[in-house]
């Protein structure tokens, strides 16, 4: 009781303080998280108290709600080389709680982790003060929160990381005062070092020049770059770079893409852009603070300003909905009307735009634009995409304020639909089926895929398939034009199969009768049944059939044919028992001398019996045999040795299955020898 109010108090307190006080700082959302280098050991001398919203920890629920992540920061990084991860944060004051969840975020927004439970890889959500972390000793689940005098696990089992995947690590300082940390990863078998060097990946001049955008090969630490743009210079006289900037530096530590600044326009023709060693005394640093190399240099052209033309089209799909044009100069997003009246398709039908929208980021510009159509485009035909002026006054803005010229065209080329859907032909056989598979090509289809009970294959337009044996089929087709595809399945059952089977009587006593029951199977017309006594029948439920006795039992073959609607047939033979005697007896003597007569004990005839038992006991009544199986015989035989000659009693039970009535018999027989 004491460590749950010890809780929800604090629970309560914390969240109230923390809910007045969103996170603002860099670091304390997962959209700034900290960039980590695997040899950095992090130092926060204190952490702002604040809270951007609650956390799921399974199984952590405080009060049946999930827990607000107090005072947060974040770190994120990803993994280089798959393995284990160690790490442990330590609080700068003794009496401290600190708590963590690591998040796999890989494909997702890091927001996710408010709204993705699945996300979590492993955290320690424990109330114990002093260090915490994930070591190769750690528990193997969530240790939840805790009074701290319990003194729970704060170590997690180290986490398996998977090379590609992105993760997030949340610090969330439970303890609710300003006092900081350190975070250090250290040992594990994972890397999450980005092993690639840094490096000045391209850069390009816009307009007139006096602005440049430089793109980097990595991120790089926002705070290595110099405001007065000084890590870089130009090899002319006409100019100088006088500031720079990093692209998403001020909702983040880290950058690949720079903005520079020129403070004179510089005349169309080719220049080189070179890093150096800026005021701050280094270029640029990667998370791990390895620098570009000083010196590497890219070249920049400054072409003269003319309207951007209509570029290209990028090939459209299968009934394209949406067009989307690309330009070498990017396009101001601003200049792009909403409404996509800059735009106008024409062709062998009516084509309506009804939007248009680029592919806009911080910048503002696009080099793409998506122009929406109200309906799927579905018929072939050759149609052209023009430039107009748009609602909004003019055609579209490229990134230095030049219009594009009204009425330039691109053309292009859509496909038909195509449909997969083909016919059959049936041809039946006793033996084997013949399936004829034919597809139209309608619509330009020039590439088939048949592939038939999930085996077989075939890219023929037309395919001929022969079944040995009958049943359900499934045959599914794929078809292409080279731009629209379409899947079909379809299941044909062959019904011609044919088996003839029946059930009968296993053998027939004096005076009684053999009954057959038809089992055959197939769709078929004809029952041909020769009994073996003289007696034939077309029925399918023939009459019940009789058998004369003989001197001893004998085997009677019976027949059954069968005949589809297609003229096809099978046979089945079994034999029937025919019984010269069914009275149940058991010999008063026998002699098991191996001559082939009387050689063994046991109920004779017993056919019409069922839960049959037969014992024999020896004189000092003692059972030397027993048997619930009537054909299983005594031979006169005990603990593998021969019996001695003499009087044996026996017990037969069993149950007359013509009356179902229980029989007790007992008598005596004489082992002779």
């Amino acid at each position: 009781m004491r460590k749950q109010f010890f809780l929800l108090l604090l629970n309560v307190l914390c969240f109230h303080l923390a809910q007045a006080q969103p996170c603002t700082t860099l670091g304390q959302t997962p959209q700034t998280a900290f960039p980590v280098c695997g040899n950095t050991v992090f130092t926060q001398n204190t952490v702002p108290i604040c809270s951007n919203g609650t956390i799921i920890a399974p199984g952590c629920e405080s009060g049946g709600s999930p827990y607000p992540d107090y005072n947060p920061y974040w770190y994120k990084f990803t993994c280089y080389q798959s393995g284990s991860l160690n790490f442990t944060i330590s609080p700068l004051a003794s009496d401290e709680d600190y708590d963590w969840l690591l998040f796999d975020i890989t494909g997702l927004p890091p927001s996710a982790v408010y709204s993705t439970p699945s996300a979590i890889v492993t955290g320690n959500w424990a109330g114990t003060y002093g260090p915490t972390g994930a070591s190769p000793n750690g528990v193997t689940f969530i240790q939840c929160a805790s009074d701290p005098a319990d003194n729970k696990p704060s170590f997690a089992r180290s986490p398996n990381l998977i090379i590609g995947h992105d993760y997030i690590l949340l610090i969330s300082h439970f303890t609710n005062t300003q006092s900081g940390y350190t975070l250090s990863f250290n040992g594990g078998t994972a890397v999450i070092t980005d092993p690639t060097e840094p490096h000045f990946a391209n850069a390009r001049a816009v307009c007139d020049g006096t602005t440049m955008y430089v793109k980097l090969n990595k991120k790089m630490k926002c705070r290595t770059l110099a405001p007065d743009g000084s890590d870089f210079s130009i090899n002319t006289t006409l100019t100088s770079i006088i500031s720079a900037s990093g692209i998403g530096c001020s909702s983040g530590f880290d950058t690949d893409s720079l903005i520079l600044t020129l403070n004179n326009p510089l005349p169309p023709g080719n220049y080189i852009l070179t890093i150096k060693n800026g005021i701050d005394g280094n270029t640029l640093r990667d998370n791990c603070d390895r620098t570009i190399p000083v010196g590497e240099n890219k070249p920049v052209s400054v072409f003269p300003i003319f309207p951007t033309p209509m570029d290209s089209l990028t090939k459209p799909g299968c009934a394209p909905n949406s067009l989307e044009l690309v330009f070498r100069k990017p396009i101001r997003c601003s200049s792009i009307a909403p409404d996509g009246t800059d735009f106008t398709v024409s062709g062998p039908y009516p084509v309506t735009v009804t939007g248009a929208s680029g592919n806009c980021g911080i910048s503002g510009l696009s080099n793409k634009i998506t122009v929406q159509l109200s309906a799927p485009m579905q018929v072939a035909g050759n149609f052209q995409i023009r430039l107009n002026i748009g609602s909004d006054g003019t055609t579209i803005l490229d990134e230095c304020g030049q219009p594009s010229i009204p009425g330039s065209m691109v053309n292009f080329l859509v496909s038909d639909t195509v449909s997969a859907d083909f016919n059959f032909g049936l041809l039946y056989g006793c033996k084997s089926d013949t399936i004829n598979y034919s597809h139209d090509g309608r619509n330009g289809v020039n590439s088939w895929l048949w592939t038939f009970d999930n085996m077989q294959t075939s890219t023929l337009q037309n395919v001929q398939k022969i079944y040995n044996n009958f049943g359900q089929k499934q045959t599914r087709l794929i078809v292409s034009n080279g731009v629209c595809r379409d899947t079909i399945r379809k299941d044909i059952f062959l019904d011609n199969f044919l088996k003839a089977a029946f059930e009968s009587s296993p053998f027939v006593c004096p005076q009684d009768k053999a009954i057959f029951l038809d089992k055959s199977v197939g769709n078929i017309l004809n029952w041909t049944w020769d009994f073996g006594n003289g007696s034939i029948s077309n029925l399918q439920s023939p009459p019940p059939q009789s058998y004369t006795p003989q001197l001893s039992k004998y085997n009677v073959p019976v027949k059954l044919t069968i005949t589809n609607n297609i003229g096809c047939q099978d046979s089945v033979i079994q034999k029937i028992l025919v019984i010269d005697n069914c009275f149940i007896a058991v010999p008063s003597a026998f002699t098991p001398n191996g001559d082939g007569l009387n050689d063994y004990l046991y109920p004779i005839n017993a056919y019409k019996s069922k839960e049959l038992t037969f014992t024999v006991y020896n004189r000092f009544g003692q059972r030397i045999f027993y048997t619930n199986d009537w054909t299983k015989k005594w031979d006169g035989s005990f603990k593998g040795q021969g019996a001695d000659p003499g009087t044996y009693v026996w017990i037969l039970s069993y149950i007359n299955t013509d009356t179902n009535l229980r029989v007790e018999q007992k008598g005596t027989s004489v082992l002779i020898k």
